[in-house]
């Protein structure tokens, strides 16, 4: 117990700080930026993102050590995940206004495809001499043991944009969300507001793989906002009350990780976040189950009487 202390007040360690200030600034964002996602109905996109960014991550460790370096630069293998990401998510785009595949094949298709290159060429970097100590497999599921400042500030730095970003376009990103028809009626050019969703749903997921990895990196976007809907029916305060589960979590995950050295930070962070769900699920006043179940029998009471 005096250990999770220690860690939830950010005294077990230089290393244990800088994993929970920079989980929290990734929950936050990943909170409002999911928020949109999910009212926009594409909760998948940042699982396909997820998957999509695998290649860029080791084309850009093959880059750089032909170039002479380590090729563990985390800004330069965030910035191939961020290429390749973005290659993804132009292909999903691509396919489903020139095709008549409905978006879910589209995001299946770019997803596997994608994935399936990244495997490869993860399998092949591993003949390679610098390949055996890159320890890119650690994106696949996250990885804090060896996190220095710089990644910290890079992490909360790309959070912080992208909180920024969240603020600046809400009102755009909300209209287009609810009804892309009148936000098109009003001006507003609907594809690349779409495109800024599922952009600020790409930089998530790139700047979180290295504390949660891409496998587990959707479940941060998606279920704070999917718990923040049970709390309000304004869109607005949803993505404030989302970012708030999302931090709050993040933080409650890596200090319990922190306590426990043996326990993964990505994962931890995940179950913390569904317990905040379940909580929400059952205990909500406005749509939580035992809230409704209240009213119900409030009702009942009421049509008893009145009989």
């Amino acid at each position: 117990m005096s250990n999770f202390w220690a860690a939830l007040t950010l005294q077990a360690g230089y290393n244990a700080a800088l994993v929970a200030i920079g989980a929290t600034l990734l929950g936050v964002a990943a909170g409002a930026a999911g928020s949109f996602v999910t009212l926009r109905k594409r909760a998948l996109v940042s699982d396909a993102t997820a998957h999509a960014a695998l290649p860029g991550i080791v084309l850009a460790f093959m880059v750089m050590v032909a170039l002479g370096g380590e090729g563990r630069s985390l800004a330069g293998l965030l910035l191939g995940a961020a290429l390749s990401g973005l290659a993804g998510l132009l292909t999903m785009s691509w396919i489903t206004r020139r095709t008549r595949l409905a978006e879910d094949a589209a995001m299946g298709a770019v997803l596997g495809v994608f994935f399936g290159l990244g495997i490869v060429l993860l399998t092949l970097v591993q003949t390679m001499r610098a390949g055996r100590q890159a320890g890119l497999e650690e994106f696949l599921l996250g990885s804090t043991a060896g996190m220095l400042r710089e990644d910290a500030l890079l992490i909360g730095l790309g959070g912080t944009v992208v909180l920024a970003l969240c603020w600046l376009m809400r009102r755009p990103m909300t209209l287009v969300a609810f009804d892309p028809g009148y936000a098109a009626t009003l001006g507003y050019n609907t594809n690349a507001i779409d495109l800024l969703i599922m952009g600020l749903a790409m930089a998530v997921t790139v700047i979180g793989l290295k504390l949660v990895g891409l496998v587990l990196i959707v479940a941060l976007l998606i279920i704070p906002p999917v718990a923040a809907r049970f709390w309000t029916e304004s869109a607005a305060r949803m993505v404030w009350i989302a970012s708030a589960i999302g931090g709050g979590g993040a933080y409650l995950g890596a200090a319990i990780s922190a306590s426990a050295p043996a326990l993964p930070t990505g994962p931890i962070i995940v179950l913390v976040l569904a317990a905040g769900f379940t909580l929400s699920f059952l205990f909500a006043p406005a749509r939580g189950v035992l809230g409704a179940a209240l009213r119900h029998a409030r009702l009942r009471r009421r049509l008893a009487k009145g009989a």
